[in-house]
């Protein structure tokens, strides 16, 4: 006798939807793609362990010449090989400054980064493209405020000669950037990311 399986009750359909549920984020679009091509083939064959299931890497370039907006040029580009996302090894620093609830000015953090694994704008335009990758706690900060994550690895000139560095941070309408004049101050809830291999005795808060 055949096992063939065939939805013989209203039971089986609900455990289905329930259990699409509680997997979250599918949608009728999802299931239609599913049931297209070979793609249940290949699931069967993944629960039967004849297949296995491989997540994509992320590799950034972040030696590639970096996206510039119009009128902008790029003042300083540090590069940083490939990196292979992995946002546990992201750092959020914060000046002494900052983190003690004052300001700093941007030309003066621009200097205390100078000797720190900066990310770059690469990484911010990459995470901009592939919002899914960023972690929902990198909205907030520990105190409920938006974070404005710094990108200083790339710094910026507009036609005017003056300076600014990008940031990600989520609004209303998602993950976007935006950027900030280094004649401004930067607060605590505006860190930089590094990369996790900071120096010794830095401030720094996990990504």
């Amino acid at each position: 006798m055949s096992d063939r399986f065939t939805f013989n009750s209203a039971g089986q359909v609900h455990e289905l939807e329930m259990a699409m549920d509680r997997a979250g984020d599918w949608s009728a679009a999802l299931v239609k793609r599913l049931c297209e091509e070979d793609r249940l083939t290949k699931v069967r064959d993944y629960l039967l362990g004849l297949a296995e299931i491989r997540y994509p890497e992320h590799i950034i370039d972040c030696d590639a010449v970096p996206f510039v907006p119009k009128n902008w040029e790029v003042e300083h580009h540090q590069k940083g090989g490939q990196f292979k996302f992995d946002p546990t090894k992201v750092l959020f620093y914060l000046s002494e400054s900052q983190s003690s609830g004052g300001v700093i000015k941007g030309h003066e953090l621009r200097k205390e980064m100078a000797d720190k694994p900066v990310l770059n704008a690469n990484v911010l335009d990459y995470l901009i493209v592939n919002p899914h990758l960023i972690p929902e706690e990198w909205k907030l900060d520990e105190q409920g405020r938006t974070r404005y994550i710094f990108f200083w690895g790339t710094i910026y000139r507009d036609s005017d000669g003056d300076l600014y560095v990008r940031y990600l941070s989520f609004e209303d309408s998602g993950w976007d950037w935006g950027y900030r004049w280094l004649d401004g101050g930067w607060r605590g809830a505006s860190p930089a990311a590094l990369l996790a291999s900071i120096p010794a005795g830095a401030q720094a808060q996990a990504g």
